[in-house]
């Protein structure tokens, strides 16, 4: 059975959960952590070599080609859609619980 919500108006909605950010698309814009209220994401840096390090890593500092979105805090997400409704890229996979 598939989980379902209610709105503060009582209109029933299945919320989708935020499954994956796929690193190839995602440009590290910002703008879904800017709109989560909740921490499920964070920016990361990844480097040359294609690791995934925190953007204040002194040791891959001068190793980072470029920044990306990447869940942090998964069970954090409500399902909203925020975020998949401001993404440039359409990077974000979202799903529904059963």
């Amino acid at each position: 059975m598939t989980m379902t919500a209610l709105t503060r108006g009582g209109t029933e909605y299945v919320p989708e959960f935020l499954m994956a950010i796929d690193a190839e698309k995602c440009i590290g814009c910002g703008r879904c952590y800017k709109v989560c209220g909740r921490g499920v994401m964070t920016l990361k840096g990844i480097t040359d070599e294609g690791l995934v390090v925190m953007l204040d890593d002194e040791e891959h500092e001068d190793d980072i080609e470029r920044s990306v979105m990447v869940m942090a805090e998964e069970d954090a997400c409500i399902g909203c859609g925020a975020c998949a409704r401001v993404c440039p890229t359409n990077c974000q996979t979202h799903a529904a619980l059963d």
